[in-house]
């Protein structure tokens, strides 16, 4: 689920809040600060894109490849492919899987990685990002809001809220040129930055598990092409788990993207599963 999440916030660094002077906040035109502003806004104003991508989790990695789309609620088409980690004692672990991201919740056909008895026939299972918020407590409810809440231009407001953000220089980016920025969040800010809706209770929560993790501090790093539109990030961090390491493509923007739910009489809901299996 959290392969598709993007790092984020609404909120703004204390840079951003400095008095207007030319229209720019304080900022020369040039500025990180004001180049990140201006591609928040028009990756936003886009509402779709292409997307491919990988993660390192731990022993786990995910591959992905689909198209998004977050005009109303974040909705996608995704292919994902785990390798390593638990899906490696899976049965059909590393076979490519259909996900399908809907703003209440997401569905993955496993195909024949999980045995037609256990599913009773059907062949796509549904999370509930509410249900998996009350059973998982506070990461659940975090998991909820940035699948609800996400769309690429949340990983350059998250950079920006940082208020440290350094210019690296151009770089190619799928035969492009693309500016490259870069700075690090710490953890103990993270949760605060990435979620929208979430309540104290739920924020100070996460975080405690965040720095319980062994995890200090998120490295972020974005490019952003010509036409002031994100095309890459990569997000860092280092746990007692292991390495955290997540890169993804974005393009293509304004594709259309359209994501229906599997049908009820070919779905089995993940709660009913498990308690099957209990």
């Amino acid at each position: 689920m959290a392969g598709l999440t993007a790092c984020g916030s609404d909120g703004k660094s204390s840079d951003d809040k400095a008095g207007d002077k030319g229209g720019n906040g304080g900022q020369s035109v040039g500025s990180p600060l004001a180049a990140l502003k201006l591609a928040s806004q028009r990756t936003d104003q886009q509402h779709s894109a292409k997307v491919e991508g990988s993660t390192q989790n731990g022993p786990m990695n995910m591959d992905m490849t689909g198209s998004m789309d977050w005009s109303d609620g974040m909705r996608a088409d995704m292919v994902l492919t785990q390798k390593g980690g638990a899906s490696s004692s899976t049965p059909g672990g590393g076979a490519p899987m259909k996900a399908r991201y809907t703003p209440d919740a997401m569905f993955v056909n496993l195909g024949q990685s999980v045995p037609s008895q256990a599913t009773g026939g059907k062949s796509w299972i549904k999370y509930d990002y509410d249900a998996f918020a009350k059973q998982t407590g506070a990461s659940g409810a975090f998991l909820k809001d940035q699948m609800q809440n996400n769309n690429p231009s949340r990983s350059v407001q998250l950079l920006m809220a940082s208020g440290k953000v350094k210019k690296v220089g151009s770089e190619t980016v799928k035969g492009a040129e693309a500016t490259h920025y870069t700075g690090t969040v710490e953890v103990s800010e993270l949760a605060k930055m990435q979620s929208k809706d979430l309540s104290k209770s739920d924020l100070d929560a996460l975080q405690q598990q965040m720095e319980q993790s062994g995890m200090k501090t998120e490295t972020i790093d974005l490019w952003i092409d010509s036409k002031n539109l994100l095309v890459k990030k990569r997000e860092q961090a280092k746990s007692k788990s292991g390495v955290y390491d997540s890169t993804v493509f974005y393009s293509d923007y304004g594709t259309k993207v359209t994501v229906e739910e599997p049908a009820a009489t070919e779905t089995v809901d993940f709660q009913e599963l498990q308690g099957s299996q209990q």
